[in-house]
């Protein structure tokens, strides 16, 4: 087998992995690339081999930076299946076309209001893109082998979010298990991942490579910020994740009220996307920890915004109220217009309850930027800005050394992908020194021959 690590090499995004056995060639998810600019440039440009040469795609989980590139493509000529579990394909059923309108919005708003450098300016890919995309996906049960050309595979539990895999890829006498995304042992919603057997190789995220998550109570962490946040009258922003995150803030908040920690105050979900997956929780009981009644009940904690009127008249509201909204990074959707209402107002607060790529909007608000632009204009942060870690759905530093630990034989080598150069270079320094496996971070467009 021959790897060669197309995305997710020396950063958190734009996941693709080609995995190649004789004239086989699959691809280990198809990511959208976010952040800094001279990663987005990427997704442009023409893909490194033909679309029409693969055989198939395997998409660990549904989160774009993961999917994200799929409609696109498909657009330009892949015309194989693409593998997933039973949630992965209904959120990708979400996600997708939701990707595609936003990108659709944000081209028109910027010819609207004429601050794009392209004239006109256009979207990676349309509805239509994403639509055909769906056609494509297949989903198969966790812990069932399937043959793809002269390969198999298998996905096993990661935690994560809903459906999130691990892919075990086998080619004759040698496997080799990606981790995808992995999940906390501790994760207020979503299992553990599975424990990774006895694979030869192993590629090993390492979004938290480099860091530990706090130990700090969940509800009474949010219960604080929310209660100084209304004590002055303000509104609690929270750009988040549609997937995972979203559903875990309401179970918190859900707890909060339930448990009298801080005064109960509205909670908006303005994110479509987020609606449908926040309902998809309670169809996909057996994929989390709660059971439909209790996923019924968290769900009911929030008032869902749909309509663009709906979200214009919250966006104008400055009562005290807790509002979540996509994207989890700042980087593009319906929190862009709270940001640009609520940001420069001391009395309010942004939370940003997980990982900031470099890049993006949420990373330079949380590294202190004064002003950040939104559509064209610089705006002001006068707002209180938190950023709480604890609400990350992946498995820090040391969940990940337990998971890759936990093989039941030594692998022949890890290699530490899809993560920052000093997270991924730091797991990969205490995977060979604390464990003794043989671990090497690889570089972009790096080819790999894995030794039968």
């Amino acid at each position: 087998m021959r790897l060669e690590f197309l995305g997710a090499a020396g950063t958190v995004t734009g996941s693709k992995t080609l995995v190649k056995a004789g004239e086989t060639h699959v691809l280990i998810d198809c990511g959208l690339y976010q952040g800094v600019k001279r990663l987005r440039l990427r997704n442009w440009a023409d893909f490194p081999i033909d679309p029409a040469a693969l055989d198939a795609v395997l998409l660990t989980h549904a989160h774009i930076d993961h999917s994200g590139y799929l409609p696109a493509l498909i657009r330009d000529g892949f015309q194989g299946r693409v593998f997933c579990s039973p949630p992965t394909q209904a959120l990708c059923e979400i996600l997708l076309p939701d990707a595609a309108h936003l990108q659709e919005e944000d081209a028109r708003y910027a010819n609207r209001k004429g601050f794009s450098k392209h004239h006109p300016a256009l979207p990676l890919y349309d509805g239509e893109d994403a639509e055909a995309a769906l056609a494509h996906l297949t989903s198969v049960s966790f812990d069932t082998w399937h043959d793809v050309g002269a390969l198999r595979f298998r996905l096993q539990p990661a935690g994560h979010i809903l459906g999130a895999a691990s892919i075990a890829v086998e080619h004759g006498d040698t496997s080799v298990l990606f981790s995808g995304d992995l999940g906390r042992r501790d994760d207020l919603l979503m299992p553990p991942p599975a424990p990774p057997g006895a694979p030869d190789f192993i590629v090993v995220e390492s979004t938290y490579g480099d860091r530990q998550h706090l130990a700090l109570d969940p509800f009474a962490s949010l219960a604080a910020i929310l209660k100084r946040t209304v004590a002055r009258g303000g509104v609690l922003l929270i750009p988040s994740f549609a997937v995972g995150r979203a559903q875990t803030l309401l179970y918190c908040f859900h707890e909060i009220f339930r448990r009298g920690l801080a005064a109960t105050v509205p909670v908006f979900v303005n994110s479509p996307m987020a609606t449908d997956v926040t309902k998809l929780f309670e169809r996909l009981a057996e994929y989390h920890r709660l059971d439909a009644t209790q996923a019924g009940t968290v769900c009911d904690v929030a008032r869902y915004v749909r309509s663009v009127d709906e979200s214009r008249e919250l966006a104008e509201s400055r009562d005290p109220a807790v509002i979540i909204s996509a994207s989890g990074m700042a980087s593009g959707g319906r929190v862009l217009h709270h940001l640009r209402a609520l940001a420069p107002d001391p009395r309010n607060t942004l939370l940003f309850p997980g990982f900031q790529a470099p890049g993006t909007r949420g990373d330079a608000i949380v590294r202190g930027a004064e002003s950040v632009k939104i559509h064209g204009q610089m705006v002001p942060i006068g707002a209180e800005v938190v950023q709480l870690d604890i609400f990350s759905a992946h498995a820090d530093q040391e969940g990940l050394l337990a998971w890759v630990g936990a093989c039941e034989r030594a692998p022949r080598r890890v290699f530490v992908n899809h993560g920052e150069d000093v997270p991924s270079d730091t797991l990969r320094r205490l995977v060979k020194d604390r464990l003794g496996y043989p671990a090497h971070a690889p570089e972009y467009r790096e080819i790999v021959e894995l030794e039968s």
